[in-house]
C-alpha cells in the first residue's frame, strides 16, 4: 500500500502537553516542563536510587544497567547469539546508528518515537516528506521494518527521555534553556518562515535534530549554521549523558523540532 501522507498533523501524544504547544515558537520562549505518561510511576524506584548518587557517570552506568535487565540486553553474558541481537536492537544502538546515518533505520525508529510520544510529525526523512513521495515511501517503510525489530525500544526510549530530563535538571539547576548550535548543509530542510524578527529567523526543524553545544564543531557539519536558545525540557538525550564506553558524540544534544527562533552565524 502507498505511504500516507506526511503533512497531516498528529493529533495524539503521551505526554502532559499537546502537540501544538510544544512544536510551537512561544514553547521556546517560555518552556514548560514535559513528562512522558506512566514512566515515572512504572519505574519510580529507579528514579529513587538515581537521586541518591552524587556522581553522574555513576547515574550513567546505574540508569544503562536497570534498563539492561528490564529488558534482558544483559543476556549478552549468558547468550552470546541472543546478545548481539538484544543489543543491535536496543536504545544504545539506535542512538550509535542516528549518527551515522540519521535518516537510516534507526532515525526512522527514532522519528516515530517522537511521533507517538510527543506528536511531532517527522518532516525529513531522505527528503521533504511533504513534497517528496519517495522519501515518504522510505520513511514508511524504514520506520515498519524498525518497529518489526526494536519491540520494546520505545519503551527504553521513554526511560531515556526521563532520566536526561532528570540529569539536566541536576546539571544546570534554575536554568530553562541551553545556547545549542546546528550546522548544515540542506537548508532546504527546513521550512523557514517568515515572521524571525531583525535578529533571527524563524525556522521549523525536523521533529528530531542534532545540537552541539560547540559554536567551532558546528561547522565541521555545514556551511550555516543557527545558533538557537533550546529549552531544557525538548532535549531528548546529550554526550555525557551516558558512560564513554557507550555513547560519545561531538558535544552533540538531540533536540524535539518544531518552530525555533535562531540566530544565523557567520563564519
Amino acid at each position: 500500500m502507498p505511504a500516507p501522507a506526511s503533512d497531516e498533523r498528529v493529533t495524539f501524544n503521551r505526554c502532559n502537553l499537546s502537540p501544538w504547544t510544544i512544536g510551537a515558537v512561544e514553547f521556546q520562549a517560555d518552556p514548560q516542563p514535559l513528562e512522558l505518561e506512566g514512566v515515572r510511576a512504572t519505574d519510580r524506584r529507579l528514579f529513587e536510587r538515581l537521586a541518591t548518587i552524587d556522581d553522574p557517570m555513576e547515574r550513567g552506568r546505574v540508569f544503562h544497567d536497570y534498563v539492561s535487565v528490564k529488558f534482558r540486553l544483559h543476556e549478552w553474558q549468558e547468550h552470546a547469539n541472543a546478545a548481539r541481537s538484544s543489543l543491535r536492537h536496543s536504545y544504545v544502538q539506535l542512538l550509535h546508528g542516528w549518527g551515522a546515518d540519521s535518516n537510516g533505520h534507526s532515525g526512522a525508529v527514532l522519528k516515530a518515537w517522537i511521533e507517538s510520544r510527543f506528536g511531532l510529525p517527522a518532516t525529513y526523512h531522505r527528503g521533504r516528506l511533504v513534497e517528496d513521495a519517495a522519501a515518504r515511501e522510505h520513511y514508511w517503510n524504514d520506520r515498519m521494518r524498525g518497529a518489526a525489530r526494536t519491540i520494546g525500544v520505545a519503551m527504553q526510549l521513554d526511560l531515556l527521555y526521563t532520566f536526561c530530563q532528570d540529569e539536566l535538571a541536576r546539571r544546570y539547576p534554575g536554568e530553562r534553556w541551553l545556547t545549542l548550535y546546528r550546522g548544515t548543509h540542506d537548508p532546504e530542510e527546513y521550512a523557514v518562515q517568515d515572521g524571525g524578527d531583525a535578529d533571527g529567523t524563524l525556522v521549523r526543524l525536523n521533529n528530531l535534530s542534532s545540537f552541539t553545544a560547540d559554536r567551532e564543531v558546528a561547522w565541521e557539519f555545514g556551511s550555516s549554521v543557527w545558533e538557537a536558545r533550546v529549552p531544557l525540557s525538548k532535549i531528548v538525550c546529550f554526550s555525557g549523558l551516558l558512560p564513554p564506553q557507550l555513547l560519545a558524540g561531538e558535544a552533540e544534544f538531540l533536540v524535539l523540532g518544531g518552530e525555533y527562533q535562531v540566530r544565523r552565524l557567520r563564519y
